[in-house]
């Protein structure tokens, strides 16, 4: 059988090595160290941003931006419907109750319509929400000019979940710098890797210094275990922390080439009209095309033919995000819905997108999708 060809795993660079080793050679194995300072602020600068926290999780990161803007039991959170669950879970464990906002065609990232119908009805009702959670999915940068023009009117704050998004700008402002706290993922399947890991950005100083004492167990400065708050262990280790600086050494070419297999599937597929892919509106939009995306518009071939078809040539590839208000576990919360999301996982297919593939892997996929289009 063929070598398997995986949606988007890890690429190590050979840089990694180097700082991993630094770690133990001086036992720096354990949470925190030299790599996690530098690591944070090798980070700041890459994004121009004042602060960073690096955690275990983009989730852990989602958690604590919570719990720093004050998200308490009952209060109203307003989510994007298309994404991971990791970005909606943190808002159950403060027991606030999440709200789903559908997709807009463009981008396919929260409506700002109904975003703003969302607001208004609350207020209505007396209970104006404490939080927008926005992701930028799949490393498309969302409408940002009118979801925080949004945000400021009504003086809701703005969590961006940028965990698809590093490299990602808009208006030549990376993505996750916009809001009041931003968050990143580093888990293996990202464009860069600390094999599980996540950021929390801002700049505010005291957001991020807050953030750092929550993930280290809440403790406080005594000699001894002193503790006035309830903590978690959510810190980077010192060994990760390595592997995530080489692998920001590579960033850029990583993005390079993500978005080099993007246009590479669009030249190969131009001639299949049943093909629409995410695709930057204009040129506000910079995506890093962290996986390349299309939607199946045809009533002789789903997403599902092609995956399996991928898979009976060892190939991974997967649906896009089953929308949120249509898990089971979510199906008691509110959404404003328009029937985007819903159309874009029946229809949606994400593609292997590896940065490490090559020519021969690339004509393999191919080959898959023409196949079972002819066919």
């Amino acid at each position: 059988m063929n070598t398997r060809i995986y949606l988007s795993p890890p690429h190590m660079s050979g840089k990694e090595i180097k700082y991993v080793e630094e770690a133990f050679a001086t036992n720096w194995v354990a949470p925190l160290g030299p790599n996690v300072d530098k690591f944070e602020q090798e980070l700041a600068n890459y994004l121009n941003i004042k602060g960073v926290a690096a955690l275990s999780s983009g989730t852990s990161a989602v958690h604590l931006a919570l719990i720093l803007l004050k998200v308490n039991p009952e209060d109203i959170v307003l989510c994007s419907s298309l994404t991971f669950c990791g970005s909606v879970n943190p808002v159950v464990y403060v027991g606030a109750q999440p709200v789903f906002i559908d997709s807009e065609k463009s981008t396919w990232n929260m409506d700002p319509e109904l975003l703003e119908k969302a607001i208004k009805d609350f207020i209505k009702k007396g209970k104006k929400p404490k939080a927008i959670i926005l992701v930028h999915i799949y490393g498309m940068p969302a409408k940002l000019d009118e979801i925080k023009a949004i945000a400021e009117k009504y003086e809701i704050n703005l969590i961006e979940d940028a965990a698809e998004a590093l490299g990602s700008r808009y208006k030549e402002k990376s993505a996750g710098t916009f809001g009041k706290i931003g968050i990143l993922s580093f888990n293996g399947n990202k464009i860069i890797t600390t094999s599980g890991g996540g950021a929390l950005l801002s700049e505010n100083i005291d957001y991020v210094k807050k953030a750092k004492f929550y993930a280290t167990q809440a403790r406080e400065d005594f000699p001894y275990y002193e503790h006035t708050e309830i903590g978690y262990n959510y810190r980077l280790s010192n060994v990760l922390a390595g592997i995530g600086r080489g692998q920001l050494e590579v960033l850029n070419n990583r993005i390079s080439k993500k978005r080099y297999i993007h246009y590479k599937y669009k030249e190969e597929l131009k001639n299949f009209d049943i093909f629409e892919f995410q695709e930057e509106p204009d040129e506000r939009f910079f995506s890093n095309y962290w996986l390349t995306t299309i939607l199946i518009n045809s009533n002789k071939i789903t997403n599902d033919d092609l995956r399996i078809a991928f898979e009976n040539e060892n190939i991974e590839s997967r649906p896009l995000w089953k929308p949120m208000h249509l898990q089971p576990v979510f199906r008691n919360c509110i959404s404003y819905t328009n029937g985007v999301s819903e159309k874009l996982f029946k229809k949606g297919l994400c593609l292997p997108s590896g940065t490490a593939m090559n020519d021969d892997d690339f004509n393999r996929i191919i080959n898959v999708i023409k196949r079972t289009v002819k066919r």
